[in-house]
C-alpha cells in the first residue's frame, strides 16, 4: 500500500464519482424522446435545454477542471499577467456572446445545423471552407479533452495514487475514470454532462465558498497572503535569475494582459464544444439570459485564482510521486494540508468530476463535427440520421482514446503547451463564423486563405517561443508586428487573417469570382423556438408520422 495514500479523501472521492457516475447512465432516460438516434438528440440534447439547465451545462462546459487547476497554478508560480487574465476575459466574453451567439442559434435552427461549420457550408456554399472550420475546431479540441484528465491525473497524484511503479497502480485509476465517461457518454449523449453539471457546480460552488472564508483566516489574513505573494514574485528564478513573476502588472505587461484577455474571449465560443451547449437551448433568448447571468462564474473564478497566492501564504510543496516539484498539483495540495481528509476528498471529486463534464461534451462535439463535416460531408452524403447517430457514438469514444493516449504517452508539458496552439487554432475561424453571421460580402476564398495564414503565422510563431528550459511552444505571447510589443499570438493572427480577407475579397470581387450559394435568408438570423419553417428533427418527423400528421422529406427553408 503506498504509504502516501489518503484513504478517507479517496473514499470520499470514489464515493462521489461512483454517484456521478449513476447520474450519467441514469441521464438516457431523462427527457428520453422516442428514440436517440440522431445528432439533435444524442449530440444536442434535442435542443431543448432550459435556461437554468443552460446555465449549469454551459458553466460545466467553460470552467473546465484544468481551469480550477491551471489558473491559481499559474498565479502561485508567475503571478497575475499568467493567471488572473482569465477573470477580465470570461467577464469581456458575455456581451460578445450576447451579441452574436443569439444569431447562430437561430440560423441553426431554421435549418437543422449541428456544428459551425454546419453554418459556413449553408452560408457560402464552400466545402472547403467547411472542411478548414471542422478540420481546426476537431483539431484544437484534441488537447483540451486531453487536459481534463490531466485534471483527473493530478488530483489522483495528491490523493496518493499515481506516480512511478507498475501500470496498474500508476494508470489504472485514470483507465477506469476513462472507460465510465465513455460508456455513460456512449449511452446517454449531451444529457449525461446536463445532469452531471448540477452535481459539479454545486461542488465546485461549496469548496470555494469554504475555502476563500477558511483559508485567509488560517493562514495570516489577505494582507499576509498579498505580501507573501509580492515577496515571492520579485524573488529571482533559478533558472532565468530574473523576477519568478508579476505581482502587479507594469506597463511592459499591459499589451500581454490586455490581448490574452480579449483573445482568449474571442476564442472561446468559436470551439466546438462551446457551441455544441449553445445548440442545445430552447430557444434564443435562453442564450441571452445565459449571456446575463453567466458571470456568477467569473466571480468564482476570481476567488479560485486568489487560492494560488494563498498556496504561497501556506507554504504549500506541490510535489509529485516522483519526487519533482509540480505546480498543477498547488491546489490539490493545499487542500490535502489544509482541511479534514474527507473535506478534501469532496475538494478532490469537486475537481474529477469538472473534468468529466467538458471531457464529455468536448468528446460529443468532436464527433459531431467529424460525422457531419467530414464523414458525411466527403464519404457518405446520403448517410442516414440513424447512421449519423451511430457514427458519431462511436467517433466519440476514439476521441475519448486519442486523449488518453496523449496524457499517458506525452511529457504533461508538452501536452499544456500543444493547448496553448488550441487557442491560436480557434481563433482563425472567427472570420468565417462570427462576420459571416452578420453578412455576406467576405469571399469564400477570402475567408479560407486568410484562414490559412493566420494558421501558418500563428503555428510558427507559437514554435518560436522559447524558454531555457522549453525550446519551442513554451508561450502564447510574442512580438506583435509593427507594434513592437508583447501580445497574445491568437489575436495578432486573427488581425492578419482578417486583413488578408478584406484585401483578397475585393479582389475577388474585382474579377468577379464566384461567390457561391447561400442557402440562409435575413430572416434566418431572428428565428426562433416553435417558427413553422424550421426544420423539424428526424425523431420530431417519425413522432408527427406516426400521430398522422405531416410527414415531409427533411428540407431546408
Amino acid at each position: 500500500m503506498n504509504p502516501g495514500l489518503n484513504g478517507i479523501a479517496l473514499a470520499v472521492l470514489v464515493l462521489l464519482f461512483a454517484v456521478v457516475a449513476v447520474l450519467g447512465f441514469w441521464a438516457s432516460r431523462w427527457r428520453r424522446p422516442a428514440s436517440m438516434d440522431s445528432l439533435d438528440e444524442w449530440g444536442l440534447g434535442g435542443r431543448s435545454f432550459g435556461t437554468w439547465v443552460t446555465w449549469f451545462l454551459l458553466g460545466g462546459d467553460l470552467y473546465t477542471a484544468y481551469t480550477f487547476i491551471a489558473v491559481p497554478a499559474a498565479m502561485y508560480g508567475a503571478g497575475a499577467v499568467s493567471g488572473f487574465f482569465a477573470v477580465p476575459y470570461t467577464i469581456v466574453l458575455y456581451p460578445i456572446i450576447f451579441v452574436f451567439m443569439a444569431r447562430l442559434w437561430s440560423v441553426s435552427h431554421r435549418h437543422g445545423y449541428v456544428t459551425p461549420a454546419d453554418f459556413v457550408r449553408g452560408r457560402h456554399g464552400s466545402r472547403a471552407l467547411s472542411l478548414a472550420i471542422a478540420a481546426t475546431g476537431f483539431i484544437a479540441t484534441m488537447p483540451y479533452i486531453a487536459l481534463q484528465l490531466v485534471g483527473i491525473q493530478a488530483v489522483l497524484e495528491v490523493v496518493g495514487v499515481g506516480g512511478s511503479g507498475n501500470w496498474l497502480a500508476k494508470d489504472a485509476p485514470l483507465f477506469a475514470a476513462f472507460l465510465i465517461l465513455a460508456l455513460y457518454t456512449y449511452t446517454s449523449g449531451l444529457r449525461a454532462p446536463a445532469v452531471i453539471a448540477f452535481v459539479k457546480d454545486v461542488l465546485i460552488y461549496v469548496v470555494i465558498i469554504v475555502a476563500v472564508i477558511y483559508l485567509p483566516a488560517r493562514f495570516g489574513g489577505w494582507e499576509h497572503i498579498f505580501g507573501s505573494a509580492e515577496a515571492k514574485m520579485a524573488a529571482p528564478a533559478a533558472a532565468t535569475g530574473k523576477p519568478a513573476g508579476v505581482f502587479i502588472p507594469g506597463a511592459a505587461q499591459f499589451w500581454p494582459y490586455a490581448t490574452l484577455a480579449l483573445g482568449s474571449a474571442m476564442a472561446l465560443f468559436m470551439y466546438p464544444h462551446s457551441i455544441t451547449a449553445t445548440l442545445s437551448a430552447n430557444s434564443r433568448n435562453t442564450i441571452r439570459r445565459n449571456a446575463a447571468i453567466l458571470p456568477a462564474y467569473s466571480f468564482v473564478l476570481g476567488l479560485l485564482a486568489l487560492l494560488g497566492w494563498v498556496a504561497i501564504a501556506a507554504g504549500t510543496k506541490p510535489v509529485g510521486l516522483d519526487g519533482k516539484p509540480n505546480a498543477q498539483l498547488v491546489i490539490p495540495q493545499l487542500f490535502e494540508d489544509a482541511f479534514p481528509a474527507w473535506f478534501a476528498g469532496v475538494a478532490f471529486a469537486a475537481v474529477a468530476i469538472g473534468a468529466l463534464v467538458p471531457a464529455a461534451i468536448m468528446s460529443i462535439a468532436a464527433a459531431n463535427t467529424f460525422t457531419r463535416n467530414i464523414y458525411r460531408e466527403w464519404f457518405r452524403p446520403n448517410v442516414t440520421a440513424e447512421q449519423e447517430a451511430r457514427v458519431s457514438k462511436i467517433a466519440s469514444l476514439l476521441v475519448k482514446a486519442f486523449a488518453l493516449v496523449f496524457v499517458l504517452l506525452l511529457d504533461k508539458q508538452n501536452a499544456i503547451n500543444f493547448q496553448l496552439l488550441g487557442g491560436i487554432w480557434i481563433l482563425q475561424t472567427f472570420p468565417a463564423v462570427v462576420f459571416s453571421l452578420y453578412t455576406r460580402w467576405f469571399h469564400r476564398w477570402a475567408l479560407l486563405i486568410g484562414w490559412g495564414v493566420g494558421m501558418a503565422y500563428g503555428t510558427i510563431k507559437a514554435y518560436n517561443v522559447s524558454t531555457p528550459t522549453t525550446p519551442h511552444f513554451a508561450g502564447s505571447v510574442a512580438s506583435i508586428e509593427g507594434l513592437g510589443e508583447l501580445g497574445y499570438i491568437a489575436l495578432t493572427a486573427f488581425v492578419i487573417n482578417a486583413v488578408v480577407a478584406v484585401v483578397l475579397t475585393l479582389v475577388f470581387r474585382v474579377v468577379k469570382a464566384p461567390g457561391g450559394r447561400d442557402e440562409t435568408v435575413p430572416a434566418d438570423y431572428f428565428a426562433d423556438a416553435g417558427d413553422p419553417r424550421a426544420r423539424k428533427s428526424p425523431t420530431a418527423l417519425r413522432a408527427l408520422t406516426a400521430e398522422g400528421g405531416e410527414s415531409t422529406s427533411l428540407r431546408n427553408s
